[in-house]
Formats: structure tokens, sequence, C-alpha cells
């Protein structure tokens, strides 16, 4: 980036979406490099957590970035675990958002976005982190695609605006929605949209950032059964117990092998 890059250039350079779980990563290449070894080299073959260093490392003191993940990089384990727990440490994880699937023209996988705020160390979010559940917000385009429309978006910001302390905005015509999860005009969690996580909490899972851990389930009255948008929620439900019962099946292993150890 050239030295003479102005704020809003440096912002909407911060805003990436790197190409999701990239394997066959030549380390040799940037062993050493301070950009995405600052918390560990990861043993796994993917590149998801050296694109995550690359966006921290770009950022000054007080920087904000903004990028789109591979789910699985919220849950991943190993040394990859091991690095999300020194990121998150940092204070510098502001905002994750899950997004549902079919948002791109080339793959149907859902994602989450990621929001990084160096500055967030400095303010009382430091040991807090906004999880946002947008997998049922969308504009449905056609059978296979979906997009957010400018009102969703907007309620999203809105969110992380109210979340941050911050005057919320309306020319895009989220005041609806604002007010009927928000009447009060301020943050509160919302069951099935938003949870804010303290760093304990986040230790107590693992130090996940999987924002379904968090947020829950709406209560909600459903009136049209639509098979479809049921069984994606039941999938949805039944990826993140798989992901449990795998961390319990890992810590079985564990405390089996230690007892193997020692008798």
């Amino acid at each position: 980036m050239p030295a003479n890059t102005t704020d809003l250039e440096k912002r909407l350079w911060e805003m990436a979406n790197p190409p999701f779980n990239v394997d066959k990563v030549d380390k040799e290449k940037i062993k050493g490099d301070p950009r995405v070894t600052k918390f560990g080299m990861p043993k796994a073959d993917n590149g998801n957590y050296q694109w995550i260093h690359f966006f921290w490392s770009a950022l000054n003191a007080r920087g904000r970035a903004g990028f789109v993940m591979a789910n699985s990089a919220s849950d991943a384990r190993g040394t990859e675990l091991e690095i999300r727990q020194k990121l998150i440490q940092s204070h510098a994880v502001d905002v994750m958002i899950a997004v549902g699937s079919n948002f791109f023209d080339t793959v149907t996988l859902p994602c989450t976005l990621w929001f990084l705020d160096k500055g967030k160390a400095d303010t009382i979010r430091r040991d807090k982190v906004l999880f946002l559940d947008a997998r049922h917000i969308y504009r449905q385009i056609d059978r296979a695609h979906r997009e957010f429309s400018a009102e969703q978006i907007e309620f999203l910001a809105n969110i992380v605006r109210l979340y941050r302390g911050e005057a919320v905005e309306t020319t895009d015509g989220s005041q609806a929605l604002l007010v009927e999860k928000f009447p009060q005009g301020q943050y509160i969690d919302v069951p099935g949209l938003c949870k804010v996580g303290t760093l304990e909490e986040i230790a107590a899972q693992g130090w996940s950032l999987n924002p379904g851990r968090y947020v829950g389930v709406a209560e909600r009255v459903v009136d049209d059964f639509v098979f479809a948008e049921k069984l994606e929620e039941l999938n949805e439900e039944l990826e993140v117990l798989n992901l449990e019962a795998r961390e319990l099946e890992e810590r079985i292993a564990e405390n089996v092998a230690k007892l193997l150890e020692q008798s």
C-alpha cells in the first residue's frame, strides 16, 4: 500500500474476499514473515489463517478490516484454534456475522463475515465480540441466488452501530426493522439475531467464533410450513451439533490417551 494512502482508501483496501480453504500453501516462502506468523504458523495445509494474519498485520493501531471467510475458519481446531485464541485475546475481533448459502455465483456455501478493529482494545468493548446471525436475512433473486437488500444491509449495519454506541442511519428504510427489534433505540441481545459474547463465554466455547453457538434460536410461530427453508434450518443446526460431537470425541480420545500413558 502506498505511503500516502488516505484513510478512506485504506478502509476500502481492507475489505476483502479471499479464496476459501486454499491448500498446498508453500510455507517455506512465508516462514519467518511477521505478517503471517504473529500468532503462530498453522500446521494445517490451508491458507485461511494466512489471510487472516495478512489482514490483521495491515492495520495500524486503530485500523479496521472486514473480510469474508469460510465457515470452517470460525471453528477450526489444532494450531488454527491456538492462533484464533491469540487473535481474540489481542482484543481485535469486533464483529462476526453468519451469512447463509447461495450468496455467491460460483459456490453455494454459507460463509462468515469477520470484522477486526485494533482500536477496540481501548474501548469498553475490549473484552466483547458481537455475534450476528444473518442466515435468515436475505432477498431471494431466483432459486439459486440470494442477496441482501439495501434495507437489510442498513439494518445489519445499524445493529453494529448500536453495539458500538454510534448513531444509526435510516436512509435505506431500516427504521421499521430497528423499532421492531430494538424498541428502546439501544442495543439488546435478540435471540436468533444477535448476542454480545464476553471473552469468558468465548473461552467456554473453545474459542469458537461461530455466531450460531452464541445467538441461539428465535421464538417464532410458523404459519406456512416451507419444507426447503425448514430443511435448511435443520441442516445448519445439525452442522453445529456435529461440530460439538467431534469436539467431545477429541476430548474423550485425549483423556483415554492420558489414562493409557499413566497405566
